[in-house]
C-alpha cells in the first residue's frame, strides 16, 4: 500500500508543472474596417487579454504598413509607394525600400508564373478601366477600343527590377502597376510569419478573405474555414475546410465586386487575354499549405480568369488543392481538395 501511495504521489506532483505552471489560454478578437479597404478580423488565443493586444496592435501596424505600400491610389509622407511607383517609374528608375522591392521581386518572378500570367501586377492599365467603369455613377463597360488599346501595355517583361539599385522602372511609359490580385494575400503572409515570431501560437486571420492559420486551437484541434456558397445564401457555406498550422484559404468569385449593365452581370476579375471579366466559374478557392500560403490569393484570382482544364494542370504541378464552383451550380476539384 506504501509502494502505491507512493507511486500515486509521485504522478501528481509530475503532473501539476502541466497544470499549475500554465496559464491557460482564452480566445480573444479584433477586426478594423479601415485596411486594404476590407474587413479585417483576427482571432486567436492568448495567456492574457494585455498579450492579445500587444499582438494584435504589432498586426494591425503591420498591416497598415503594407496597406500604405501597395496603394496605388495614394500617397504618404515618408513612405515611396506603388503610388510614386506608378507616377515615376516611366520616366526613370524609382528607388524604393527593401520590403517593396522583394514584394514586386516576387509578384514577377513567382505569382506571374505560377498562374501561367493570369495574375499579372503589369495590367493595371487595363484593371483602371474596369476599375473606373465600376466606381461610376452610372456603371457601364469600357469601350472595346480602349480595352484593346490598353492590352498592348500589359508586358511584365516590361516591369524593369534592378537588384543592385533596388529600382523600379517601365520600359513601356503606358503600363501601370496593380496589385489588387495579390497584395492582400502576400501581406497577410507576412503578418502572420511576424505574429509566429513575436511568439503567437493559435491564431486565425481572415483579411478580406483572405484566411491563414498559425498553429492550432487549444487540444490540437484544427482551426476551420467556410467556403462561401456564390449562388445564394442557402445554404449560406458550401464546405468546412480544415487548416493546419500555416495553411491559407483564398475564394474568388463573381459576386464579390461587380455592376450590372443590361441585366449582364460583369465582376472585377479580368480575363487579361480578352480585357473582358473572366467567365469561366463563379467561384474558385484555393487552398495553399505552408510552403505555397503567400501564393493562395494570387492562385485564386490567377485560376478564376483560367480555364478549368489550365487549372487543374497547374494545380497538379503545384500541389496546391481547388475547388470550382459553376454557373450552373456544380462544382469540380483538383485530387487534393478536402472531401
Amino acid at each position: 500500500m506504501k509502494r502505491r501511495a507512493a507511486a500515486l504521489l509521485l504522478a501528481v506532483l509530475l503532473c501539476l508543472p502541466l497544470t499549475a505552471c500554465q496559464k491557460q489560454q482564452k480566445l480573444y478578437s479584433a477586426t478594423w474596417f479601415d485596411l486594404f479597404d476590407t474587413v479585417a478580423m483576427v482571432q486567436g488565443y492568448a495567456a492574457s487579454e494585455a498579450d492579445w493586444n500587444a499582438q494584435a496592435t504589432a498586426m494591425r501596424e503591420d498591416l497598415s504598413r503594407y496597406n500604405e505600400l501597395f496603394d496605388i491610389y495614394n500617397h504618404y509622407d515618408g513612405v515611396v509607394n506603388l503610388y510614386d511607383v506608378n507616377a515615376g517609374a516611366a520616366t526613370a528608375p524609382v528607388q524604393v525600400d527593401a520590403e517593396l522591392y522583394a514584394f514586386l521581386r516576387w509578384c514577377k518572378d513567382t505569382a506571374y508564373p505560377a498562374t501561367d500570367g493570369a495574375t499579372n501586377i503589369a495590367a493595371g492599365a487595363v484593371l483602371r478601366l474596369w476599375h473606373d467603369a465600376r466606381e461610376s455613377d452610372s456603371p457601364a463597360p469600357p469601350d472595346a477600343d480602349a480595352i484593346a488599346a490598353a492590352l498592348a501595355h500589359i508586358d511584365i517583361e516590361n516591369l524593369v527590377l534592378d537588384d543592385a539599385t533596388q529600382t523600379v522602372y517601365f520600359a513601356d511609359p503606358a503600363m501601370t502597376l496593380d496589385v489588387g490580385a495579390v497584395g492582400k494575400g502576400y501581406a497577410v503572409e507576412q503578418i502572420a510569419q511576424a505574429a509566429q515570431a513575436r511568439g503567437l501560437t493559435s491564431a486565425l486571420l481572415n483579411i478580406g478573405g483572405n484566411v491563414r492559420a498559425i498553429g492550432t486551437k487549444p487540444g490540437k484541434q484544427a482551426w476551420t474555414a467556410g467556403v462561401e456558397n456564390p449562388w445564394g445564401d442557402d445554404p449560406a457555406y458550401l464546405q468546412a475546410v480544415e487548416l493546419a498550422d500555416g495553411d491559407s484559404l483564398v475564394i474568388s468569385g463573381d459576386y464579390q465586386r461587380y455592376f450590372e449593365y443590361n441585366g449582364v452581370r460583369y465582376a472585377h476579375l479580368i480575363d487579361l487575354t480578352t480585357g473582358w471579366p473572366a467567365r469561366y466559374a463563379s467561384s474558385v478557392a484555393v487552398l495553399a499549405h505552408a510552403d505555397t500560403g503567400g501564393l493562395a490569393d494570387a492562385l485564386s484570382t490567377g485560376l478564376f480568369c483560367l480555364p478549368e482544364q489550365t487549372g487543374q494542370a497547374l494545380a497538379a504541378q503545384n500541389h496546391y488543392a481547388v475547388l470550382w464552383m459553376h454557373p450552373d451550380q456544380t462544382t469540380t476539384q483538383s485530387p487534393d481538395w478536402p472531401q
